[in-house]
């Protein structure tokens, strides 16, 4: 299969983004579901990041050589964007280390046998 140069950044945040789907969905352990949405979540920041990039373009800096510019706002969009989902991801850990004390496994499907909701 012949890819078109340029295109690799969007086949990796594709591959990213089944490889982050596949982790959420097919495991019950909810480090695993965690550092799954850490994953996709990458993918969306490389794909984002790979959709604002200009060919030629330069830094907005004023000057008469540069004719083509890049727009700096998404990169600092994700940024700030990995900054909320580091953030985010603690949260999310510290969550599952409560569950862990509280029901004594990150199983999810221990977790649901024991609050009546599977047999």
């Amino acid at each position: 299969m012949d890819l078109v140069p340029g295109l690799y950044n969007y086949w990796a945040a594709i591959v990213l983004m089944l490889i982050g789907f596949y982790v959420v969905i097919s495991h019950g352990n909810l480090v695993k579901k965690i550092f799954g949405l850490n994953i996709f979540q990458v993918a969306v920041f490389v794909f984002y990041i790979s959709m604002s990039k200009v060919t030629g373009g330069t830094a907005p800096i004023l000057d008469e050589r540069f004719t083509v510019y890049t727009n700096p706002v998404p990169h600092v969009l994700i940024l700030t964007a990995i900054v909320v989902g580091v953030a985010t991801m603690a949260l999310g850990l510290a969550l599952v280390v409560r569950i862990r004390n509280a029901y004594g496994t990150i199983e999810e499907e221990e977790i649901d046998r024991q609050e009546g909701e599977l047999p």
